[in-house]
């Protein structure tokens, strides 16, 4: 006699990940624009000239002094020996006659 066969609840075990890997191929057209400038480049060099002339100047100074003491007619308000007194006690045209400058008479 045959037995009906028992049945057990089944075992349901993790689910197993299959990846199945599919291709295709995408044409992705890329355009690259280039342009071209074209720079001209011009410099300037200044060159700066100083053309210099030259002068000589000479200048003589001198001073005179009365340096024999006061004589007696050759006085005036100025100081003995200044004829007319001139201002700042330098002699007026002619100065004093005879007299020649410091070293001599």
């Amino acid at each position: 006699m045959h037995c009906k066969p028992k049945m057990m609840a089944p075992i349901v075990h993790p689910t197993k990940c299959c990846v199945q890997n599919n291709y295709s191929e995408t044409i992705v057209p890329h355009i690259h624009p280039q342009h071209t400038t074209i720079v001209n480049h011009e410099h300037f060099k200044h060159q700066h000239y100083f053309p210099q002339t030259q002068s000589v100047v000479n200048e003589v100074t001198n001073q005179q002094f009365n340096a024999y003491g006061p004589r007696p007619g050759f006085g005036g308000p100025g100081g003995p020996g200044f004829a007319g007194g001139a201002p700042g006690g330098y002699p007026g045209p002619g100065g004093r006659p005879g007299f020649g400058g410091p070293f001599g008479r």
